[in-house]
């Protein structure tokens, strides 16, 4: 009997904890600390956010797993390439499995500024270059943004200054082999 009443009070819990905000099938972000604007696209069929990253390493630091990869980001307004090699922790690794093969993935935690807030997220890293957007934001992220409503684009503004609140990134129950990166259709 208490899970039929769960169930049924289930879909207003989770709203109650989703925020109020409606966010578009593509908006715009800003990476942080370096303050580099692009857009991302949002996507539901996704467990995980993506990055493009090229020039993958795995390695060791301290003992423990890091990896070291090159952001090479376009700002199509501006007419400019952004391009650095950056370290990270390894949060952990991702297996995708899908009809082109399995890849596994690094999964790194980065900061996006979304709407104003600053949201620490965790990143596969793989090489979006074929993609029409550097950043996927999926389902784990998109829970924190607001409601997606995918028949609309820009409805949120990607600037964060220094009085902008930050999420700290909290694990979710998530598969832990998120399969349900789907971006290849971009």
């Amino acid at each position: 009997m208490a899970w039929l009443l769960a169930a049924a009070l289930w879909p207003t819990l989770a709203a109650a904890e989703a925020p109020e905000r409606v966010v578009g099938w593509v908006e715009p972000v800003t990476l942080m600390p370096w303050d580099l604007p692009f857009e991302a696209k949002l996507d539901s069929g996704a467990l995980t956010s993506s990055l493009d990253a090229r020039d993958i390493r795995a390695f060791d630091k301290a003992g423990e797993p890091w990896v070291r990869f090159r952001l090479q980001l376009e700002n199509d307004a501006e007419g400019e390439t952004f391009a650095m090699t950056l370290e990270r922790p390894r949060a952990r690794r991702m297996v995708v499995r899908g009809a082109g093969g399995r890849d596994e993935r690094p999964v790194v935690l980065l900061d996006v500024c979304v709407g104003g807030v600053i949201y620490e997220e965790e990143f596969s890293l793989r090489d979006r270059s074929s993609m029409n957007y550097p950043m996927l934001l999926g389902r784990q992220t998109i829970g924190h943004l607001g409601r997606l409503d995918v028949a609309r684009t820009h409805l949120t503004e990607p600037r964060c200054d220094g009085s902008a609140p930050r999420v700290p990134h909290a694990p979710e129950g998530g598969d832990p082999n998120d399969q349900g990166d789907h971006d290849a259709s971009e």
